[in-house]
């Protein structure tokens, strides 16, 4: 019984202090940013600069919102733009397109925070847009050229807050702050589970028989058996858990920076059990087009783990 209670806390302590000490401060500053670009209306005019150029790859300008939430807020900020698309009337061609594209994307609520532990997060992100790009082209010339591909409306353009004065970039700055704690505290019971399963496995011996069977696997990647872990953790429990485990595997020197930019194509991106379940929450014509987007997500998925795992 000691046992157990040692390993409820330990795991506690663990998920709070990274929810708190690093995703917290970093999520402060990055919606903090991302808020006051949108209520100056920088972000409308960014979109409008880019959406030209996206248009042949089959991405509307709600798609590219998309991928300035995915990359620069978390992979559940675009929940709402693909469900304003979903009610819009925007085409399942287009809809599959940019759902693939967010599945493919490292989503901002891992990279930055693990860029404090070591990721190389700026290349994962750049790495990861040119991947989901393609990823996203693949889906609407081919994987998904059977959908209907004109809008039912004309698209809808998201609203933004305004902050034209001092009062008014106070409101942005707190909404801001209370949508990074909102996402720094949900996070909290997910690290925490996350971490007592790893460390419960642990402790029974369970780890260590996986690593012991998949050791020759591992040797022929060079990659740590340690890894496994991180794996699992990310297709099951989703991205946040992984990153519990990630940071407290290097704190234990288990695994390397090294070998976690190496893997990074592979681990950070929404296209996991939970991340799925939540897109396709935004309505049925995103549910619809999940089998073409998922295809997309794979392709978008494999180049980004190819290109880390060879060029780090």
């Amino acid at each position: 019984m000691t046992e157990i209670a040692d390993l409820i806390l330990r795991s506690g302590r663990a998920g709070v202090e990274l929810a708190l000490f690093i995703l917290l401060p970093v999520m402060v500053v990055m919606l903090t940013l991302m808020r006051l670009l949108e209520a100056r209306g920088i972000l409308d005019r960014l979109v409008d600069a880019i959406s030209p150029l996206l248009v042949p790859l089959g991405i509307p300008g709600l798609g590219v919102f998309a991928l300035l939430q995915t990359i620069l807020v978390s992979f559940a900020a675009p929940l709402a733009t693909l469900a304003m698309m979903d009610r819009g009337g925007t085409s399942r061609r287009h809809i599959a397109a940019t759902l693939a594209l967010v599945l493919g994307l490292a989503q901002a609520n891992v990279v930055f925070p693990m860029t404090a532990l070591g990721l190389q997060g700026l290349k994962v992100m750049l790495v990861s847009v040119a991947a989901a790009l393609i990823g996203a082209a693949c889906t609407y010339h081919f994987f998904g050229r059977d959908l209907p591909d004109h809008d039912e409306q004309p698209e809808p353009r998201p609203g933004h807050p305004k902050a034209s004065d001092a009062k008014g970039v106070l409101n942005v700055i707190n909404r801001a702050g209370k949508e990074a704690f909102d996402i720094s505290i949900g996070a909290i019971p997910m690290l925490i589970l996350a971490l007592l399963l790893v460390n419960a496995l642990r402790g029974a011996g369970a780890i260590e028989a996986m690593e012991g069977l998949l050791a020759p696997l591992f040797v022929w990647i060079d990659m740590p058996s340690a890894m496994l872990l991180p794996i699992v953790t990310k297709y099951i429990a989703g991205g946040t858990a992984m990153m519990g485990v990630t940071a407290e595997f290097l704190q234990e020197g288990l695994i390397s920076t090294e070998a976690v930019n190496r893997v990074s194509g592979f681990l950070i991106h929404p296209f996991d059990i939970a991340g799925v379940a939540i897109f396709v929450s935004a309505g049925p014509r995103v549910a619809s087009v999940l089998k073409p987007a998922a295809l997309g997500a794979i392709v978008a998925i494999l180049l980004r783990t190819l290109v880390h795992y060879f060029w780090g």
